[in-house]
């Protein structure tokens, strides 16, 4: 049986769509959740006929409440994995300790330089020469878990931030459809910050 899994969501869903339209032999994508009703990734859902939640913070008296409601919403489909695929929120204890080690992040830079939600803008700012992505395991603190996988990508003269995150987003997709597909397959080990993915 393939991995089942849930994929969050903020904006367009690009990562989304790359995950639904790779061979899916080793995971089925059982539903996708946003913390944004207008997320064009529950478009993208929605068109793959998957079911979609939607838990807006500003619909809960606080943090832990949402973070209590997320958790509930991945846990009714029952995944193996949990993938945030452009999710702009951090997950809180309660998620964390439901799905420990089970839930995977894609992030714009090599990390850990350039954390947080501005890693393209942060790298070209520092003028580095190289920059790139990074998909790793979901921890407690902001793009902090151990690191499963990185590709580079080199800045060019006269990129600006959209240009540089278009060319990283191209390698992105391709690195998380991978990983995914590799931890569906054959799961993962974790030693200290060391993960090994046989």
């Amino acid at each position: 049986m393939p991995a089942r899994i849930v994929v969050l969501v903020s904006g367009s869903g690009s990562n989304l769509q790359a995950l639904l339209d790779a061979d899916q032999q080793s995971y089925a994508v059982v539903g996708v959740i946003s913390d944004r009703p207008d997320a064009h990734g529950l478009v993208r859902a929605e068109h793959h006929g998957l079911p979609t939640l939607v838990v807006d913070p500003g619909d809960f008296p606080d943090r832990h409440a949402w973070d209590t409601a997320l958790a509930h919403g991945i846990a009714d489909w029952s995944p193996d994995w949990v993938v945030c695929a452009g999710f702009m929120r951090i997950l809180g204890p309660v998620v964390l300790d439901t799905f420990p080690r089970r839930i995977v992040n894609t992030h714009p830079a090599l990390l850990p330089a350039f954390p947080g939600a501005h890693g393209v803008r942060d790298a070209l700012d520092y003028g580095v020469r190289v920059t790139g992505c990074t998909v790793h395991l979901v921890d407690s603190g902001v793009d902090t878990g151990p690191i499963l996988a990185q590709v580079a990508v080199g800045i060019e003269p006269g990129d600006d931030e959209t240009a540089l995150h278009e060319r990283i987003k191209v390698v992105e997709r391709e690195l998380l459809v991978d990983i995914v597909t590799r931890l569906c397959t054959d799961g993962c080990t974790v030693v200290g910050r060391k993960v090994t993915i046989p």
